[in-house]
This record gives structure tokens, C-alpha cells and sequence, in this order.
């Protein structure tokens, strides 16, 4: 809950808010367990609540699918795609050219430089 001590909301609304953002990343059941506890898929999510919890209008993940197998990364693209659906701007970076043609916008940057922005999806 440490992103909600530092947005300074009421200490009343905090649960209620760290909830909502567990639900909508689809890891509410798991509220109480330690992060050590959890899967990888999980820590992501848990990541992206984390990410989410003070309602920003931009979500910047670094390499969020690293390290994941293939159903927890489209799993972890679909919690993106209903933040994108719901009015967020996420840009994502990633290495993976099969998980960037499913994002809407792809802009490739080699050697410091722009090398094609192109509208995929």
C-alpha cells in the first residue's frame, strides 16, 4: 500500500482501494499473501496493481513479460489491453517482436534512434 501512503489517501479508503486494483489485474484473492508467496504471473500483476492503484493516466512497463511463460504473458496482455480500453495510455518496452505486433502502436528504436513507428493492430 505504499503508492496510496504516497499519494496521501485516508487511511479508511486505502484497503478498498488496493482492492480494486487487485480485481481488476485478477489477483483479489490473493491480498494477504506475501509477495515471496506468489507466482511469477502473480508478482506481475501484483506489479501492475501497484502500477495502477492511484489512477494514473499513463502505465510505463519495462520488460513486464520477461521471464514469463507464454499463457501468464497473454494473460498479463490482456490486463493491458482492458487498462488501454479503459482510457490508459501504456507503453510498454519490450524486446519481444511476436508480443509487440499485438499492441496497437509499435515504435522500434535502434542505436538511440527511431528506426519505424507503425500502427500494427
Amino acid at each position: 500500500m505504499l503508492p496510496l501512503d504516497f499519494a496521501k489517501n485516508k487511511p479508511k479508503d486505502k484497503r478498498k482501494t488496493a482492492q480494486r486494483a487487485l480485481e481488476l489485474v485478477g489477483i483479489k484473492e490473493q491480498a494477504d499473501k506475501h509477495c515471496n508467496k506468489l507466482s511469477g504471473g502473480q508478482k506481475q500483476r501484483a506489479a501492475i496493481a501497484r502500477a495502477i492503484v492511484n489512477d494514473p493516466s499513463v502505465i510505463l512497463a519495462d520488460e513486464p513479460m520477461v521471464a514469463l511463460d507464454s499463457k501468464t504473458t497473454e494473460e498479463i496482455m490482456s490486463v493491458f489491453e482492458k487498462l488501454n480500453e479503459s482510457g490508459k495510455t501504456i507503453i510498454i518496452v519490450i524486446h519481444d517482436k511476436d508480443i509487440a505486433a499485438k499492441c496497437r502502436r509499435v515504435i522500434e528504436i535502434a542505436d538511440g534512434r527511431i528506426v519505424s513507428d507503425s500502427k500494427s493492430k
